[in-house]
């Protein structure tokens, strides 16, 4: 038998030659007795041509429909001049078949199975093997395919090792809700499904490994959303002997080998920095898109002067008042206003307040607002000045509790941002958020938390301030934010026992809870281990952002739905009570039958 050529591999170098192919028919047309199909595999589609002058093959080929798999063996010879189709990459030649066998014939698909369908994502999701054959789904999986490769090969060109870690392990719920999986050996105990790889590979330090990587499966039970599923997939690494920078540079050669791999663009190196604090104080969000401007302004201490309460009280009591200058945003109409009002409303704000700047230099018949008549001239001209306001700007403000602002002017940035097309689309920002707060004050539980996670290092000459102050220390943690998404992050670890106690005591984890989540570790510490820091990037998010898929379900070959179940598996299942009882377990009705049949 001939060498099969793939669908999308025919080239006019071709004409002439006997060749054999296989694929699934995308299209059958009958043009006055000839019958062309559009046969494609994952690497294209080519056109082949069946003439009447051939008749078993040709009624053969006459009953064929969309994805019966089929093999042809012919000629490739070239189209005519008028027949042309530019837009493929085969489309100069075609393949005038001697020879076809039906391998399967397939159903009729419950969706067209093109790019271009008009079908729900359930009924996809259902049937994701029939999905998946969309070219562009299947491009998807290919980029997913080279990406990972280009982060392989930089990683061991960096004199990295991959290793595994555990599946099955501890529960040690200190973030989202662990996955459980009982134990039939050890009735009544259970392991737990990694969130990360966060313990072991601080292990695999004390170790001596060095320089670890891993393209790690992750589960977290916890609510979910476009960005979210319950298992993912980190490009996981860890480093000995480092420093923060080092780190960083090593994750901005990383990025750009994956983007590179992925787009055909490397962005440039080094990526800037900005503070935790500036990056709140400018844009209200950790993870700002610095694609463009819309900066926030801090006017807390320019609203104690005034008599408008909505400003001055929370002024006064610790809270925050901003503004935000949207250049020519004069031009929003008051429904447009109104809508964004609703749209802060998302983020607990009780409304937006906003001026229109008509005459910057006339105050205040210049401003147009219901809120101008309630500050004074003086304010108003102190406000116009700080933000730099021009004619024709729109002002939107901010007044509550602290985060509650931050929250709602910095996703209103965002979003107008998008409505008023201030960005291209195809541009790349890249920026590290560092100098995190070590804690942040839990105000339900009245307790310290940790605002990344227990095992990050604090700057070391804030260690004074465990005591008297610990809100003010920073940690040495750090975030990648692409175009306004945080795609990884990372810090350098705690290595020394005593400082990983104190950050349990600042936390209140007590030496018996820790001993009992974390003993394995602390034992560890205490046997020289390195300083050491790495990070973690979300590989289907940064897949997500590449390919410009809104859902990072696009991205992933099986992925659950929001509601954290597989449509075409039908998963999570009830399981035999045979299983259950080899388990010890009971369902919680027949264990409540059980109790109230002892009761009588």
């Amino acid at each position: 038998m001939m060498q099969r050529t793939r669908c999308g591999d025919f080239t006019t170098d071709h004409i002439g030659q006997k060749v054999r192919l296989d694929g699934w028919v995308q299209t059958n047309r009958d043009h006055g007795g000839v019958v062309f199909l559009d046969v494609r595999d994952r690497f294209g589609m080519v056109q082949v041509v069946v003439h009447p002058d051939t008749p078993e093959i040709h009624k053969l080929a006459h009953g064929l429909r969309q994805q019966d798999v089929i093999e042809v063996e012919g000629e490739v010879i070239p189209r005519s001049e008028e027949t042309v189709n530019p837009k493929l990459k085969t489309g100069a030649i075609e393949v005038k078949a001697f020879a076809l066998r039906v391998l399967n014939k397939a159903k009729t698909p419950p969706f067209l199975v093109e790019d271009e369908c008009d079908v729900g994502e359930q009924h996809r999701l259902e049937y994701r093997y029939l999905d998946l054959r969309r070219p562009r789904m299947q491009r998807n999986m290919e980029v997913r395919h080279k990406v990972t490769h280009a982060a392989r090969t930089f990683l061991d060109a960096h004199d990295f090792l991959e290793i595994e870690t555990p599946i099955l392990n501890k529960s040690t719920p200190e973030g989202a809700r662990d996955y459980l999986v009982p134990s039939r050996v050890y009735p009544g105990h259970f392991y737990a499904l990694p969130q990360s790889p966060q313990i072991f590979k601080q292990l695999l330090m004390v170790a001596g490994m060095d320089r670890y990587y891993q393209i790690a499966r992750c589960f977290r039970d916890e609510d979910l959303r476009a960005d979210r599923q319950p298992e993912f997939t980190q490009v996981d690494l860890e480093m000995s002997f480092v420093d923060r920078e080092e780190v960083m540079g090593i994750a901005e050669g990383l990025v750009a080998a994956m983007l590179e791999a992925g787009t055909g663009q490397r962005p440039e190196t080094p990526f800037p920095r900005i503070g935790w604090h500036e990056a709140m104080e400018k844009y209200g969000l950790d993870r700002p898109d610095l694609r463009f401007g819309l900066e926030h302004t801090d006017i807390t201490d320019l609203m104690r002067k005034v008599d408008f309460k909505v400003f001055r009280e929370p002024a006064e009591r610790g809270g925050l008042v901003k503004v935000m200058r949207v250049p020519d945003g004069g031009q929003l109409t008051r429904k447009q206003i109104d809508d964004y009002t609703k749209f802060v409303a998302i983020y607990g704000a009780k409304g937006l307040a906003w001026i229109k700047v008509n005459d910057a230099a006339s105050i205040p018949d210049g401003l147009q607002s219901p809120i101008v008549k309630f500050l004074p001239a003086e304010v108003l001209a102190e406000l116009l000045a700080r933000c730099g306001a021009q004619d024709g700007d729109l002002l939107f403000f901010g007044a509550g509790e602290a985060q509650v602002v931050n929250d709602a002017l910095g996703h209103l940035r965002n979003e107008l941002g998008r409505d008023m097309g201030l960005y291209a689309k195809d541009a790349h920002s890249f920026v590290w958020v560092v100098d995190f707060p070590m804690f942040a004050w839990n105000a339900e539980e009245k307790r310290l938390e940790a605002l990344h996670h227990p095992f990050t290092a604090p700057v070391m000459e804030d260690m004074g301030l465990l005591t008297s102050d610990p809100l003010a220390m920073r940690s040495q943690a750090y975030d990648l934010v692409w175009n306004g998404t945080e795609i990884g992050g990372g810090s350098i670890r705690i290595h020394e026992r005593e400082t990983q106690a104190a950050v349990f005591d600042a936390l209140g984890i007590s030496d018996e809870e820790a001993e009992s989540k974390f003993g394995f570790l602390l034992k560890a510490l205490q046997y020289g281990a390195p300083p050491h820091g790495g990070l973690a990037f979300g590989l289907d998010r940064i897949l997500a952002l590449m390919l410009g898929s809104e859902s990072i379900r696009d991205v992933i070959a099986f992925p659950k739905t929001q509601k954290a179940a597989d449509l075409m598996c039908e998963a999570p299942s009830e399981v035999s009570e045979a299983q259950l009882r080899e388990l010890g377990l009971r369902k919680r009705r027949q264990l409540q039958a059980t109790q109230a049949e002892d009761a009588a």
